[in-house]
């Protein structure tokens, strides 16, 4: 029996810098640069206003990187965020935020992008993926089962089946998928000022008459609305701790995740800026304010200068993206399922690893199920609008991890030291803060409906908690099985 539990299959340290910076940057590239200008723009009133928001929300962004470069280098585990608050805050904090990663933050965001990988694959095919390919009624509920449905479930299991193989391999996939993406991004940028007509002075001018299709009349102008724009931005940086998760399966960490997390968000930083600059150099900010919520800036930037031929791109490119971004979020969020399922804070099945691939299966394919079941429901947008500030309250419990360590270790190895240090960490911290204050008076039943689901997870770790601790009592009361077992 011992010598099972000494020989049991671990991860392995098979991800090199470009796939570490490739998961960052695919998780970050989605659908948000070419969607959420035109929201921003509703938000802000202007297009100067707008890049500066992208260019302080990357700002924000990288200011989060340099704390969690410092503790990821210090504790290069499976898990991420998950291990680094357990140990700066306690058991219960880090369950609450693997709690909130697995049953909401992750799977609904992979969910998300499943179902708009279909949408766009609809698009870019002229349409017919929505039709019903079977009706019916179960348990008194309607039942249908329609392409886009059918299609969004492949992209789930296909990016499974990769994230299943060693983990090297989604590494290799990772990157190519992200400089295809890159690829698609610098591309519109540089045809839209080569070969559109266009006008740098659309920065000076306010998005006067707008439409502004389904922005509420408190998430426009003042603080509220610049808050509202810098959470639609972050939204679109979102990711740029994706690698984190993956800390115990990437190569020479000390040295590689820092460069991944550093390197990775000023690449998308840069894209970013240069993308929201091509849209303004060529639609005023009431064009792009009056766009329709069934379009997007990207496609009515396109149509410019590609014709009739502009749908089908930016079809094509948010349809990369979106699998993309999902193969990478599926390859590193099925670590913090495993990461608590080994401390007894989760199902324990999924703390097995593969002896032949040296990956997480059994997480992987959990995480996959429940996505699944959230694309198959449709709930998915609702809860990931709900949850995507509790997912900056847990940024900024992590990036406050480094005061913790700093405090509690002092002597411990420090491989990367965060870059101004105490204050660029505080104003992340402080930053954060606010922008979570601003999301319960901008939206409150959203805020309201976040806190929900992750105080839902509660009696799960008294449940998980209370057994962990039985097991445990019992390995110590010296009975090999129930040793080996555990």
């Amino acid at each position: 029996m011992a010598t099972s539990a000494v020989s049991r299959p671990e991860l392995v340290r098979g991800l090199g810098l470009a796939a570490a910076i490739a998961v960052n940057v695919a998780n970050m590239i989605g659908a948000g640069v070419f969607l959420k200008s035109r929201v921003m723009t509703c938000n802000v009133g202007d297009a100067r206003t707008v890049l500066a928001v992208w260019i302080a929300a990357g700002f924000l962004s990288l200011a989060g990187t340099f704390s969690y470069a410092e503790v990821a280098a210090m504790m290069p585990e499976a898990g991420g965020d998950y291990v680094f608050l357990r140990r700066a805050y306690g058991r219960i904090v880090g369950f609450l935020y693997g709690w909130t990663a697995f049953t909401v933050h992750k799977a609904a965001a992979q969910a998300a992008l499943a179902v708009g990988f279909a949408i766009f694959l609809n698009v870019a095919l002229g349409g017919g993926l929505e039709r019903d390919l079977v009706r019916g009624e179960a348990w008194g509920a309607a039942l249908h089962v329609n392409g886009l449905m059918l299609v969004a479930l492949a992209a789930i299991w296909t990016v499974t089946l990769i994230s299943c193989r060693p983990v090297a391999t989604g590494g290799h996939a990772a990157v190519v998928l992200t400089a295809l993406k890159v690829l698609l991004l610098a591309a519109l940028a540089i045809g839209a000022f080569a070969l559109a007509h266009g006008s740098f002075a659309h920065l000076s001018e306010p998005a006067v008459g707008a439409r502004c299709d389904g922005v509420a009349a408190t998430a426009r102008g003042g603080i509220a609305g610049f808050g509202a724009a810098m959470l639609g931005a972050l939204w679109a940086y979102d990711g740029w701790s994706n690698v984190t998760p993956l800390a115990g399966e990437v190569r020479d960490p000390a040295h590689n995740l820092p460069r991944a997390f550093v390197g990775g968000l000023l690449l998308v930083a840069a894209l970013y800026v240069a993308v929201n600059l091509a849209y303004f150099y060529v639609l005023t900010p009431t064009q792009v304010a009056s766009v329709p919520a069934t379009s997007s800036v990207a496609t009515e930037v396109m149509r410019r200068f590609a014709g009739s031929g502009a749908v089908t791109f930016v079809a094509a490119a948010l349809m990369l993206s979106s699998f993309g971004s999902l193969q990478a979020s599926v390859l590193a969020g099925s670590r913090i399922p495993f990461a608590m399922a080994r401390e007894g804070l989760f199902f324990r099945a999924l703390a097995r690893v593969s002896p032949t691939t040296h990956v997480p299966v059994r997480a992987i394919a959990a995480q996959a199920a429940w996505a699944s079941a959230l694309a198959v429901s449709g709930s998915y947008d609702t809860l990931t609008d709900a949850v995507i500030f509790m997912a900056w309250l847990f940024y900024g419990l992590s990036a406050g991890s480094l005061f913790v360590f700093r405090h509690r270790l002092p002597d411990a190895v420090r491989p990367y030291r965060a870059f101004g240090y105490p204050l660029v960490p505080a104003l992340f911290i402080a930053v954060t803060l606010w922008l979570i204050v601003n999301t319960f008076v901008a939206t409150p039943r959203l805020a309201l409906m976040g806190v929900l689901v992750t105080l839902a997870g509660l009696p799960f770790y008294l449940w998980w908690s209370r057994a962990s601790a039985q097991l445990t009592a019992t390995s110590r009361s010296g009975d090999p099985a129930d040793a080996a077992g555990s």
